[in-house]
């Protein structure tokens, strides 16, 4: 059974930092691309960070200069961490782990797979 669970969100002020994880679990993932998405209420998911099984990254304008997002490829699991500094309030939204990715060469696009996590919210608020 395909797990892809998020966890380290919460309320932070604005210019803190956050890191989320995803645990990816019951396929093999190593091979494969991995997101991260987010969803603020009443706008569509948007991707904010993508990386390649070699770790090839692709990071959305906003996400670049603030966000970094890496993966670490155990036996059984992959995990995906997105670490977020200097959050702004229009960061606030849910976050999404995405599985079976795939990143193009030169990092230009991230094309989103069929598995998705629960997500994670993320609120920046003073």
């Amino acid at each position: 059974q395909v797990q892809l669970v998020e966890s380290g969100g919460g309320l932070v002020q604005p210019g803190g930092s956050l890191r989320l994880s995803c645990v990816a679990s019951g396929s093999d993932f190593s091979l494969s691309g991995m997101g991260w998405y987010r969803q603020a209420p009443g706008k569509q998911r948007e991707l904010v960070a993508g990386i390649s099984s070699s770790g090839e990254t692709k990071y959305v304008e906003s996400a670049k200069g603030r966000f970094t997002i890496s993966r670490d490829n155990a036996k059984n699991t992959v995990t995906i961490y997105l670490q977020m500094n200097r959050l702004k309030p229009e960061d606030t939204a849910a976050y999404y782990c995405n599985g079976d990715g795939a990143v193009s060469p030169g990092g230009d696009y991230y094309f989103p797979g069929d598995y998705w996590g629960q997500g994670t919210q993320v609120t920046v608020s003073s």
